[in-house]
């Protein structure tokens, strides 16, 4: 399939991460008696990858994260040459997603501007250090590059990788919202920094660095796996 195609389901695809993830953290996990906190926001951002994964895995390779494409392409398992449309569509896609879920949020009244961005120091969800949040943005973008490398590997068992790095999203989340409030995606990171600017805007360096140092980690691990084999 060409190129704008395969972009443009990356497009979708990332749009579909950053609303279903993020929306459940801006406009359900807060409610008095029925919010759904952070186990709720961790099983949405897992089930936006899983149902992307069988609605455009074969289309695009549901890459839905620069840092994703990144180590794929560090790993041989991509065109290096498409990387940098893959990384627009999904910074794009991101940005429109913030779009709307800010119209729907400022629809309710007190609403602040909160788009669940990322962050460290002051702007953790629990106050965690800048180092504290570059070791587990590095550390969890490694694990989740492992997972998709190896549930995608030709010899994994067929037809089970959009469960495994669902459910390996998931846990990331579990892991790490009280950190950073989760990134290991520079595109879902980008879109509400964008919006929401401020201190944001200003952290969002942390959230391109440290994943894609953990991407091009995790491929440099699994290729010496394959090595010789």
């Amino acid at each position: 399939m060409n190129l704008s195609k395969r972009s443009a389901a990356e497009f979708i695809g990332t749009f579909w991460l950053v609303l279903g993830g993020c929306g459940s953290a801006v406009l359900a996990a807060g409610l008095p008696d029925v919010g759904i906190a952070y186990a709720g926001v961790s099983l949405a951002f897992g089930l936006t990858v899983l149902t992307m994964a069988f609605a455009i895995g074969h289309i695009s390779g549901c890459h839905l994260n620069p840092a994703v494409t990144l180590g794929l392409a560090v790993a041989g398992r991509f065109e290096k040459s498409d990387v940098p449309a893959y990384m627009i569509a999904q910074v794009l896609g991101a940005i429109l997603a913030s779009a709307v879920l800010f119209f729907i949020a400022s629809g309710a009244e007190g609403y602040a501007g909160g788009l669940a961005s990322n962050g460290f120091g002051e702007h953790s969800p629990q106050g965690y250090s800048m180092g504290a949040g570059l070791v587990t943005e590095i550390v969890m973008t490694l694990m989740f590059l492992l997972i998709i490398l190896g549930a995608t590997d030709k010899r994994a068992p067929a037809g089970f990788a959009p469960i495994a790095i669902g459910l390996g999203l998931t846990l990331i989340h579990l892991i790490s919202i009280p950190v950073t409030n989760t990134s290991v995606n520079p595109a879902r990171s980008t879109g509400p920094a964008l919006l929401e600017g401020g201190i944001a805007l200003q952290q969002l360096w942390l959230f391109w660095v440290a994943p894609m140092i953990g991407a091009v980690v995790a491929a440099v691990i699994y290729k010496w796996f394959e090595k010789d084999e």
